[in-house]
């Protein structure tokens, strides 16, 4: 019970972090493999204010979260907006990839290489569960990751901004021809990709220590979790979030820690070999 309860509390944040990562894959073609960095990059800025403003961490997001926004904006308009043609999705990795290393070199001269993990006191209080004793930051961190993966859910199908995205998701041609502005819903959606790292991030690094080299981690836990979830699939990011944690979780419990990784990476084997697309990608649209 314990496993399941910290894969579905656990899972939906790292599925929140995934989220942007599907998102920009959907809209632009671009696989962000510095979503990574990003998220630790929330996390320092969550640690920053905290140490140095004395800002409690939620109340942190209020500023984290606009200025990662700002952050990804600045990024896609310098850099990403100049990738065209068939290659664009390829390019986008090297792209991505020199911002990732370019983010990292300056956290480390910032931050130095040494650990740090935020606090608080609902990251060292506890409350129980299920007859186990769990953070309230794990709680605090699901309510906060449903919270925003439903505000997302809201903006896609119950707005105007939303009905432009998936209209560019299915057609980008088709979208510009009925007056949809399809760069200004890229930029816009890569400004939110990278936004909800913000919040993400501050999660992970209250429940985890983290320099910058956690990136490299992290980033293959979210592409492989986009791919098991189905490429574009915000639906498929949670599921596949909260069953990664959860087999983890579970076989480190009943059968050895060393295998807990490997085991999810075996799952996901098993699942692209019967189902190429992942559990929730269609492959004539990339959104569900």
């Amino acid at each position: 019970m314990g496993a399941l309860t910290d894969g579905v509390l656990t899972g939906s944040v790292y599925a929140l972090m995934a989220t942007g990562l599907t998102l920009v894959f959907g809209v632009m073609d671009i696989i962000n493999v510095a979503q990574g960095i990003f998220v630790i990059l929330g996390a320092y800025l969550s640690y920053t204010l905290q140490v140095h403003f004395g800002i409690d961490l939620f109340l942190g997001l209020l500023i984290t979260i606009p200025t990662m926004f700002l952050v990804g904006i600045v990024i896609e308009r310098a850099f990403l907006a100049r990738l065209k043609g068939p290659e664009k999705t390829a390019m986008s990795i090297l792209v991505t990839y020199a911002i990732s290393l370019v983010i990292e070199g300056l956290l480390n001269e910032i931050f130095s290489v040494n650990n740090v993990q935020l606090s608080a006191s609902y990251v060292n209080e506890s409350f129980k569960l299920f007859g186990i004793y769990l953070p309230y930051i794990y709680l605090d961190g699901f309510l906060l990751a449903i919270g925003l993966l439903g505000a997302l859910y809201f903006m896609l199908y119950r707005t105007r901004f939303g009905a432009s995205i998936r209209a560019s998701l299915a057609d980008q041609s088709a979208a510009a021809l009925v007056g949809i502005d399809v760069k200004k819903v890229s930029t816009i959606c890569f400004g939110i990709g990278i936004a909800v790292t913000a919040a993400g991030g501050m999660i992970f690094g209250a429940t985890n220590s983290f320099n910058a080299s956690t990136s490299y981690d992290l980033i293959s836990r979210l592409l492989t979790i986009i791919v098991l979830g189905g490429m574009g699939s915000l639906a498929g990011a949670l599921v596949a979030g909260i069953l990664m944690v959860t087999l983890e979780d579970l076989v480190g419990v009943l059968w050895s820690p060393v295998w807990s990784t490997m085991s999810f990476f075996v799952v996901l084997i098993i699942v692209l070999s019967l189902r190429p697309q992942g559990l929730f990608g269609k492959q004539s649209a990339r959104v569900a």
